[in-house]
């Protein structure tokens, strides 16, 4: 039976919309943070930062491990281990405690949406895979909706550490379910490449086109999350808003990608992936300097939702051309990537914590602004010649595409 049935479909969508719902949970509650344990606001940051580093460096170990042992299994175990960073942080006295099982809990999730994107890389031909990418995104972008808005509500009627509670119940049902399915349990573990981990990530840095995608989306990643970490926050002191009402603002911007994913086969079409780059880089540029010279938070909403269109244009294209770096190695090549992004989350977050203490938050908004123009428009450009090399292997099993 395949991992298709209903069963393992949605343990596999759990724990993809968990992770990714698990990234943003502490953004509305920031204010919360800052006030239980007395610190700056960009002190409570660090729960973020702290998160992004230890996700993107442990891509540097699950990548390989899926490529050996099965992704779908790497990724059963995953979702089990982001258990015990959330028990840790429902259970944190101090800030020091919770920035600490913020960095397991990041450990841990860099097992599951990295190779899930390379599992789709293995099952779809190039030419699919974008919308098929698509669909994936939409859960995604569902669990960072959640993540925002349901964490903004329960820190404001239960207080923050119901946000874990939840998080460790659900990742502990969908762990479970994949772990224990028939076909993961039984799928043989690939024979080693004789080369080693550290030499498979070599193999994949020796190609030029690879280097400069870790590049682009490094420089992505610190200029679109820095911005966005401090967004609700911006809301709440600039405006007045509540942690809800702020949080549900920010969600536009998973609204706007919910667009993209559901858009995707006619942009593609119509404007072409280095069209749908430019035109991404251009939206987010706008839509962050919306929010830097705004004076009334009614312009965050169509900031949020162009800001977040945007942005999944531009990464949307940048994932599909990741899962295509080196085929033969595509866990690897793939978690290399998300590696690379929250390196960049993690630089960007600490700098603009830095600078949201000492002189606000709208320099920052500006400055993501025009760097996400510029490198929307870098990217665009090198697709001009870039062809895509051979499509993907035949795999055992097809997703359909939309």
């Amino acid at each position: 039976m395949s991992m298709k049935r209903p069963g393992g479909m949605v343990a596999l969508a759990t724990v993809h919309f968990s992770s990714s719902a698990m990234m943003r949970v502490c953004d509305p509650m920031l204010p919360a943070l800052a006030q239980s344990f007395g610190v700056t606001t960009g002190r409570a940051a660090l729960t973020i930062s702290a998160y992004a580093i230890a996700y993107g460096l442990l891509q540097l170990l699950f990548g390989p491990l899926g490529d050996r042992y099965g992704k779908r299994r790497v990724i059963g175990f995953a979702g089990l281990a982001c258990v015990v960073g959330n028990v840790l942080a429902l259970a944190a006295m101090s800030l020091e405690m919770l920035v600490l099982a913020r960095f397991l809990a990041g450990a841990a999730a860099a097992g599951i949406i990295a190779l899930v994107l390379a599992w789709v890389g293995d099952t779809v031909p190039y030419e699919d895979r974008q919308a098929v990418l698509a669909r994936f995104l939409t859960l995604s972008l569902g669990g960072m909706i959640a993540g925002q808005w349901v964490s903004g509500f329960l820190t404001e009627q239960f207080g923050w550490r119901a946000v874990f509670a939840v998080l460790a119940l659900v990742f502990l049902v969908g762990g479970l379910a994949i772990t224990l399915h028939p076909e993961v349990r039984r799928e043989p573990a690939r024979p080693p490449s004789g080369q080693g981990h550290f030499r498979d990530i070599l193999q994949v840095l020796a190609v030029p086109w690879a280097r400069w995608m870790l590049l682009v989306v490094l420089v992505e990643g610190a200029f679109a999350f820095s911005g966005l970490a401090f967004l609700p926050a911006f809301l709440v002191r600039e405006f007045g808003l509540g942690l809800s009402a702020a949080a549900a603002v920010v969600a536009l911007y998973g609204i706007g990608g919910f667009f993209y994913a559901f858009g995707v086969r006619r942009m593609v079409a119509s404007l072409g992936e280095g069209g749908i780059a430019l035109a991404g880089g251009i939206g987010m540029g706008l839509a962050w300097l919306l929010l830097a010279v705004g004076g009334h938070w009614a312009l965050a909403l169509p900031a949020c939702l162009v800001g977040g269109l945007g942005f999944y244009m531009l990464h949307g294209t940048m994932q599909t051309h990741a899962t295509q770096m080196v085929p033969a190695l595509r866990g690897t090549s793939v978690s290399l990537f998300a590696m690379a992004m929250f390196v960049g989350i993690s630089i960007g977050v600490a700098v603009a914590s830095a600078v949201v203490d000492r002189i606000g938050y709208r320099p920052v908004f500006l400055a993501c602004g025009v760097a996400l123009a510029v490198i929307g428009a870098a990217f665009a450009f090198s697709l001009r010649e870039r062809r895509v090399p051979a499509a993907a292997q035949p795999a055992r099993e097809a997703i359909p595409p939309t």
